[in-house]
């Protein structure tokens, strides 16, 4: 026999939650506070770190990374990149590109150009790299591409396994750093 009061009072296994925390658990979480808006410039440095020169362009981003930029700016190491960058060119309005290129000027030369079309950067600097021109390439068939200016330093050579600047290039740094402002103001 059953008493009374225990016959009225619903039976739960237990260790079971009752049923209005499982539903509670159930219900879809609040959204996510809004991030920051999406920057409208990109300043991409790109190159391989640990080849001397050839990491050119991240060093010169960290270096822009020690100031102030305004909030509409975003500043990424793209190291040796790849496609895997593509994402980020799927956003800003303006891009502006940080490398090293072998163009017969002497090393330390800033050069700036305006990229249209993906045969408009240089080629990458070591046979078994996927370099601006590819990720370019590929970004163009996945939509419109947004304005691109390129930040070039000239190199001589590429040393394995130096993470150092030859002087020259190193010595670059300053003008390269002058003319993302320009770009960017």
């Amino acid at each position: 026999m059953v008493p009374a009061d225990a016959a009225a009072a619903p039976r739960r296994r237990q260790g079971t939650a009752p049923l209005t925390r499982v539903v509670a658990a159930l219900q879809p979480a609040p959204p996510a506070p809004p991030g920051p808006p999406p920057a409208d410039v990109l300043v991409l440095g790109v190159g391989n770190y640990l080849v001397g020169d050839e990491g050119v362009g991240v060093h010169a981003v960290r270096a822009l990374a020690e100031e102030a930029w305004p909030p509409h700016v975003r500043l990424v190491d793209g190291g040796t990149g790849g496609l895997h960058l593509l994402e980020l060119l799927r956003g800003p309005a303006r891009v502006i590109l940080i490398d090293a290129t072998r163009d017969g000027a002497p090393p330390g030369t800033v050069t700036r150009f305006r990229a249209r079309v993906a045969t408009d950067f240089p080629p990458a600097l070591g046979a078994h790299d996927i370099g601006l021109r590819d990720l370019i390439a590929a970004a163009a068939v996945l939509g419109p591409l947004p304005d691109i200016d390129v930040v070039t330093v000239s190199v001589a050579e590429l040393k394995p396994m130096v993470l150092e600047l030859s002087p020259p290039v190193a010595a670059a740094l300053p003008e390269v750093a002058r003319r993302v402002r320009a770009l960017v103001a």
